[in-house]
């Protein structure tokens, strides 16, 4: 049996940060593996590299076999994994991304837990929605109208610029191809986005389950993220690929739309930066000193310090000191 050690596990200063790498690939019906340290994709046209550090999403679709040593490839450099179905429109599962700490992940939990606080969280959310108006005096009620608002205006801007009738978001997650093409466009787009929050939020040691606007679902804060960018992104991207069907293909949808879309959406998520400002807004909503440098992953708490060194014995310390002070009254 030939054997394949593949490449040693980074260190984590060696791993490209998740703002400096490429978006998001969706992969279907193929083998997935490992190649030293690449991702080794085989399909029916051949194999492709892709380079494992360099990603930060993979989205598995249907026809997807994915081997242990792939996997193995995957955890170490830190790639949020997502199981999606069919066209990448419906959510199954995700793999854990590389954490090396969990400072936000307390601070996000100690936000979401108390209620002026998460209030103020979903402020900042709405106000970095509204970024020329004063949102401060309106209650929850209020902003969540004018949410809904400005995105029904999004919406309609969008169909008179390009043309296309709209009678509202429709869809049917069990049969894609029944939507319309915007509607279809927005459902595969939206995946994506979702995903790539989602590997994000886990990248930087947070949880996509503790949201401020959504709240009781596994991805509620991956839904509070994406929605931060989709009257920028999938939006006006979902009606320009509708006008594309109609101009381009006699509006008869492409069997590759989605892919279409996806690729679409890769390209306007670099060419906006949107990576780094995901990271950026994640700690801007949950820490103002979010930026500063963890050396350490692991500590012990402590009631009066709050935290302690790891990795070191502290009740032999003071067994060891406790015997010595016995040891010298009896000497005494």
């Amino acid at each position: 049996m030939q054997s394949n050690v593949g490449m040693v596990k980074p260190e984590l200063t060696e791993l490209p940060q998740v703002s400096d790498r490429m978006t998001f690939i969706y992969l279907e019906h193929c083998v997935i593996n490992r190649e030293d340290s690449a991702i080794k994709v085989t399909d029916l046209d051949g194999d492709v590299y892709i380079p494992a550090a360099a990603i930060t999403t993979l989205l598995i679709g249907p026809g997807c076999k994915i081997t242990h040593r792939a996997m193995e490839l995957i955890g170490d450099s830190g790639i949020g994994t997502v199981w999606v179905g069919e066209h990448g429109v419906r959510y199954y599962a995700h793999g854990r991304s590389l954490n090396s700490h969990t400072r936000l992940l307390v601070k996000q939990a100690e936000l979401v837990s108390n209620t002026r606080k998460h209030l103020d969280v979903v402020r900042k959310m709405y106000q970095m929605r509204f970024p020329n108006e004063e949102v401060g005096s309106l209650t929850l009620q209020q902003l969540r109208g004018r949410e809904g608002s400005r995105v029904r205006a999004a919406y309609r801007e969008q169909a008179k610029t390009w043309n296309i009738p709209w009678k509202g978001r429709e869809y049917d997650v069990e049969d894609f191809s029944s939507g319309t093409p915007v509607n279809q466009a927005l459902s595969s787009g939206n995946v994506c986005l979702y995903g790539l929050a989602h590997s994000v939020i886990c990248a930087l040691g947070c949880s996509a389950g503790l949201g401020f606007v959504h709240v009781g679902h596994e991805c509620s804060f991956a839904y509070d993220i994406a929605d931060l960018y989709k009257a920028q992104t999938t939006i006006p991207i979902a009606f320009e690929m509708a006008a594309k069907v109609r101009d381009v293909f006699n509006g008869k949808v492409p069997s590759d739309f989605s892919g279409m879309v996806r690729r679409r959406l890769r390209d306007e998520i670099v060419k906006l930066h949107l990576l780094e400002r995901m990271v950026h807004d994640i700690k801007y909503l949950l820490s103002d000193s979010a930026d500063e440098d963890v050396q350490q992953a692991v500590y012990l708490w402590d009631n009066i310090c709050d935290k302690v060194e790891n990795g070191r014995q502290y009740c032999e310390e003071r067994i060891i000191s406790n015997d010595s002070n016995n040891n010298d009254e009896m000497s005494t």
